[in-house]
């Protein structure tokens, strides 16, 4: 029978290889293989091995538990930033599609939620968070997306309450929280 693997990492390296020496000058003896274990653990703030293993065990349970956290291309994420100004306005529309609809999510974002607006308050939104001169073309994109609902005669919009995705929230929260850079 196979032993799972425990994984071990430190955030300072340096802090582990000074509390390892330290811990082993006070040795008197060569350490067998449960004392090196505590002495690792001990150096990463743990009590010892034993407790460090239940404390993973723990995690995983816990962790099998929720669901994943949904993946982040942080690199995609930051490259979008460039379509927007300072302010956090769309200075520039995509080419792709793809980061189109992502740009869009934070049109989406800036718009009020739960309220009717009529085509003159929602291309005020639109006009007062871009800066390339085409309310109209990010109006229709935002229907088309499935972002804003339009009555049938066009005079009123919503916005559609969904979950943005990852990409399109760590943008959001990225543009909301001080800019591009």
């Amino acid at each position: 029978m196979s032993r799972p693997a425990i994984p071990f990492s430190t955030d300072d390296i340096s802090a582990l290889a000074r509390s390892l020496r330290n811990q082993l000058a006070l040795c008197e003896h060569t350490p067998g293989h449960v004392e090196l274990l505590n002495m690792l653990v001990r150096s990463t703030g743990h009590r010892n091995f034993q407790i460090y293993r239940a404390q993973l065990a723990a995690r995983r349970r816990l962790d099998q538990a929720r669901p994943a956290p949904p993946v982040v291309d942080h690199v995609r994420v930051l490259k979008l930033t460039r379509y927007f100004d300072p302010q956090g306005r769309l200075a520039n529309w995509p080419a792709r599609t793809s980061l189109q609809q992502i740009c869009l999510w934070v049109l989406w974002s800036k718009l009020p939620p739960r309220q009717t607006l009529t085509e003159d308050q929602l291309n005020r939104h639109i006009r007062a968070n871009h800066a390339f001169g085409d309310h109209a073309l990010l109006r229709r994109e935002l229907c088309d997306q499935g972002l804003v609902a339009r009555t049938p005669d066009g005079r009123q919009y919503a916005r559609i309450e969904r979950e943005p995705s990852p990409e399109a929230l760590a943008l959001i929260h990225h543009l909301a929280g001080g800019g591009t850079e």
